[in-house]
């Protein structure tokens, strides 16, 4: 069974950078071929994709991350992170990785709070 642990959240200023990195465990022998994601979510809200990453490392980026998040993944550590840059307060939110861009496997999701 895959778990996903994210880690990294906190509060931080409006300008400032969060790394948030997602720690895949019983995926060992299958993490390298899937592809990853991160997503967030705030309250009253659908949970939105922020960016994703195939197995062969292409990134896609939803808009609003666009020029100030990068995803990356290590596939030898089983990790996904999203370095997020020039964060606003608008990117406040709970963040959630996934694995396989299915509904069948998400972390708990780390809280990013970003004040003006």
């Amino acid at each position: 069974q895959v778990q996903l642990e994210e880690s990294g959240g906190g509060l931080v200023q409006a300008g400032g950078s969060l790394r948030l990195s997602c720690a895949a465990s019983g995926a060992r022998a299958i993490f390298s071929f899937r592809a990853l994601g991160w997503y967030r979510q705030v309250p009253g809200k659908q949970r939105e994709l922020v960016a994703t990453i195939s197995s062969g490392g292409s990134p896609f980026y939803a808009d609003s991350a666009k020029g100030r998040f990068t995803i990356s993944r290590d596939n030898a550590k089983n990790t996904v992170d999203l370095q997020m840059n020039s964060l606003k307060p608008e990117d406040t939110a709970v963040y959630y990785c996934n694995f396989g861009l299915t509904n069948d496997y998400w972390g708990q999701g780390t809280q990013v709070t970003v004040s003006s």
